[in-house]
């Protein structure tokens, strides 16, 4: 191990932490590296939970993003199965479950989130899932059998991913979503729209503007009253509502929470040797010039290689352009930008071929895209919206025009 007397210490184990480590090292850095994490696994992909893992079609051990090997290379300690109970900014440690306390000279908070829950007492039944970990796929995977009824409560990514999967499975599926559209917080009408016909016409029973009044049974819930006063009856349950930064022990520690830990475009918080990354930090976007939380690896990771290089003395404020994905049935969704706020739509191709890309405009700037299988769509999209190029709608639309023609010369 380094002679330097720098310890960083990474409490969070998923994504953002995975990339921190390594990038310290890519860094240069010389001190002790800890990587402390609650689950008993080592750092794995998450996306895949929800689809291939979710479906039998991928291993535990795929979803490793290193094995243990690669982290000894890196010479990082990796203490799974570990919680961190409280941080002393004062004497600069944190205490541990198994009563230890461990010092640091830079801490990196990387807690990532949780699934929001249903609060109703007579939802805690165990047919009632939610999907987050692996633990959580494990245990929604012993229901998960062909000709049962799978009811998904949330039409967001997580719900709808949840459901294509179901039926591919041989399983039932209706999915309920309160909102009158799925997506509605994330994509526009028409793309809404034509989630829920694609999902229709594979199976699976969609319903807009309504939710669950009752749970009921005994030992595991069987049916549901919905708000349209019908029930329903069902073997198990997937919740996909959203998710909650773990943001606690940065609060008990009096740093500033707001929608998750709040940082400057450094990644850091007011204490100049506390950093926080990924799903858990409210973080300052340089691209976007505001504050906001993202859920998404890719941010996860561009907010870890951004403390890395505060910790290493190199200022590099965090600017990345937010993109996302998500794969349900044969269809895979690449999104680039965040929408809010746009005023044109602009679709390109046809969505009855379930081939299409939808543009964002706002003043004919590129605010954000939707790719639907049109990878090539999305690798231009990409630097539509990270150029901030202001297009003509009618040449947009038009695919006898290349994209790569309307991007700026040079």
């Amino acid at each position: 191990m380094s002679l330097s007397n720098e310890i960083a210490v990474i409490v969070g184990a998923g994504h953002a932490g995975a990339e921190l480590v390594a990038s310290l090292r890519q860094n240069a850095y010389s001190g002790r590296i800890i990587l402390i994490g609650d689950e008993s696994e080592l750092p794995y992909r998450r996306p895949p939970l929800s689809k291939t893992y979710l479906s039998g079609a991928a291993s535990r051990e795929s979803l490793l993003i290193r094995n243990a090997g690669a982290y000894d290379k890196l010479q990082v300690e990796c203490w799974t199965g570990t919680q961190v109970l409280a941080i002393d900014r004062v004497n600069k440690n944190i205490l541990l479950n198994d009563g230890r306390t461990q010092p640091y000279t830079k801490l990196v908070l990387a807690t990532g989130g949780r699934p929001r829950k249903l609060v109703e007492p007579q939802a805690q039944k165990p047919n009632v899932h939610y999907i987050r970990t692996l633990a959580d796929i494990d245990h929604l995977q012993t229901d998960f059998a062909a000709g049962k009824h799978l009811l998904v409560i949330g039409g967001g990514y997580i719900g709808l991913e949840a459901a294509s999967v179901g039926i591919q499975s041989g399983l039932r599926v209706t999915v309920l979503e309160a909102a009158p559209r799925v997506l509605a917080r994330v994509a526009a009408p028409q793309i809404s729209a034509f989630y829920e016909r694609a999902h229709r016409a594979r199976g699976v029973d969609v319903r807009t503007g309504m939710s669950v009044q009752a749970f009921h049974g005994e030992q595991q819930v069987d049916s549901v009253s919905l708000s349209d006063g019908s029930q329903l009856s069902v073997d198990l349950i997937v919740v996909g509502i959203g998710i909650l930064p773990n943001d606690e022990l940065a609060r008990a520690a009096g740093l500033e929470v707001d929608n998750g830990i709040v940082v400057d475009a450094y990644a850091q918080t007011r204490d100049p040797d506390i950093f926080a990354v990924g799903d858990c930090a409210q973080h300052v976007n340089g691209f976007l010039s505001r504050r906001l939380r993202i859920e998404s690896v890719p941010s996860a990771q561009e907010q870890a290689r951004t403390a890395a290089h505060s910790i290493c003395a190199k200022r590099v404020p965090h600017a990345a352009v937010p993109w996302f994905w998500s794969d349900q049935f044969d269809l895979k969704l690449q999104m680039v930008g965040l929408s809010q706020g746009y005023e044109q739509l602009v679709v390109r191709g046809d969505p009855e071929t379930e081939s299409f890309s939808a543009f964002y405009l706002l003043d004919g700037i590129v605010l954000s895209v939707d790719a639907i299988n049109r990878p090539q769509d999305f690798m231009v999209a990409k630097r539509l919206v990270a150029e901030q190029v202001r297009v003509d709608a009618r040449e947009l639309a038009d695919e006898s025009i290349s994209l790569k023609s309307l991007l700026p010369a040079g």
